[in-house]
């Protein structure tokens, strides 16, 4: 029947829905209800003529307490192919493979993309010579570039990703130019410096969509830091990888790769970080228990840790209480909607108005979440309130939750707050995407 194909890894979950909910005792009108579904909807995927979402899946899967066996059912076939590529085979050389761009793109700065990244205006900074670097203080170079970079980090919260990307690789080019002049003192700190450069600009690359390019920087940032005498930031390369693969829908990647971050014994901060990664691997598994428990394992490291001034945060510096932050985001991909925007919405009061992107990405998981749990108005709210403040800035990840959101809000056409937000909806998802 045109239309009405369904592929086969998708067959056995209707049934096994239908089984689970007559065991439960609910009728296809109460389970609709819980899970903020039309009944016809769910009808239809009980008898195989609609494929599941996921999100409808996770739902389901809480309100049944099936513990991530009914969500593994209807796992997103796209993570097979997003094609996640491996940490270590992001070289140069794959990337000249894959795109036929030419790879030093991506490491070298010309003279004229430096005088455009605005270096040469910088006091005390400038295109140095071997000679007069052997005369100019190197802690001056490395002061002038950390304040560089938290400039440039603070612009990253109201910039779209892709404006902020050639001119940090200028900055780090020059500032590994200068490392060959520096004293060996300095050079540890110089290195140290260039891999929190090359560790940001690995997530610029996420957030304008490319993974590939956020890996291959990702990379070189572990790289760069080793040669600095900090072969521990490392393992955070293996974290940073597991946020690509957790936004890809990953689970079981996800949660390895947190898990070996974490068995190379990193300072608690990283470790802590890592312990996120694993909560949020665990809840895309739909295993409440152990996504709590690491949680709980992330706070107690994270509270261990002081904000030093020394090098820049790895990580964001705009979350109070991260491991909390994540428990709200872990909470909605588990299927408990309600419970998460009540933790999501309780840690939004607590970031800064200047971080306008971490406000945006915790702000739409918060909408998200309002609209899986039936608070229709609620989360029109939310984004409502978003869009008269600061906006929400260009993000491929922010993308990715305003395109779920669409679609949940899809379900409620005759709600007046939906039809009101629409097309500022939809002027939003072309913004972030």
């Amino acid at each position: 029947m045109a239309g009405k194909h369904v592929t086969r890894e998708y067959l056995s979950f209707g049934p096994e829905l239908r089984r689970r909910r007559l065991e439960a005792d609910l009728t296809l009108t109460r389970m609709a209800s819980l899970v903020h579904y039309s009944k016809a909807h769910l009808s239809k995927v009980e008898r195989g003529l609609k494929e599941p979402s996921q999100d409808l899946a996770r739902l389901c899967d809480a309100e049944l307490c099936a513990h991530g066996e009914l969500a593994s059912l209807a796992a997103d076939r796209r993570k097979a192919a997003h094609g996640c590529p491996d940490l270590r085979s992001c070289g140069l050389s794959r990337a000249e493979e894959t795109t036929g761009e030419d790879p030093a793109r991506d490491r070298l700065a010309t003279r004229r993309q430096v005088l455009a990244a605005g270096i040469l205006t910088i006091p005390g900074v400038g295109i140095i010579t071997r000679t007069d670097s052997e005369r100019t203080d190197n802690t001056i170079i490395v002061d002038s570039f950390r304040s560089i970079f938290d400039h440039y980090r603070q612009l990253g919260q109201i910039s779209d990703p892709e404006l902020l990307i050639h001119p940090l690789i200028a900055q780090n080019a020059l500032l590994q130019e200068l490392l060959k002049a520096a004293s060996l003192k300095s050079r540890n700190k110089m290195l140290i410096l260039s891999s929190r450069y090359a560790e940001y600009i690995g997530w610029l690359f996420q957030e304008s969509g490319d993974d590939a390019g956020a890996l291959r920087w990702t990379s070189q940032a572990a790289d760069l830091a080793g040669a600095g005498g900090d072969p521990e930031f490392a393992s955070y390369g293996l974290v940073r990888h597991a946020l690509v693969t957790m936004y890809q829908g990953d689970a079981a990647r996800t949660t390895s790769l947190s898990q070996r971050a974490r068995a190379l014994g990193p300072p608690p901060r990283i470790a802590g970080l890592a312990a996120l990664r694993e909560a949020q691997g665990y809840a895309l598994a739909g295993d409440h228990t152990a996504s709590m428990r690491a949680v709980d394992r992330a706070g107690a490291l994270l509270g261990r840790v002081g904000i030093s001034g020394d090098e820049p945060v790895i990580g964001s510096s705009n979350l109070s209480d991260p491991a909390e932050v994540v428990r709200g985001w872990c909470l909605h991909d588990l299927g408990r909607p309600a419970e998460a925007a009540e933790v999501l919405g309780a840690q939004l009061l607590r970031i800064p108005r200047s971080a306008t992107r971490t406000r945006a990405r915790f702000g739409i998981r918060r909408a998200l979440a309002c609209a899986a749990a039936g608070e229709v108005e609620q989360a029109c709210a939310c984004v409502s309130g978003l869009l008269d403040g600061e906006g929400i800035p260009g993000s491929a990840t922010i993308a990715k939750d305003l395109r779920t959101l669409s679609r949940v809000l899809a379900r409620h056409p005759k709600s007046p707050p939906v039809r009101d937000l629409a097309p500022r909806l939809a002027a939003a998802l072309h913004a972030a995407s």
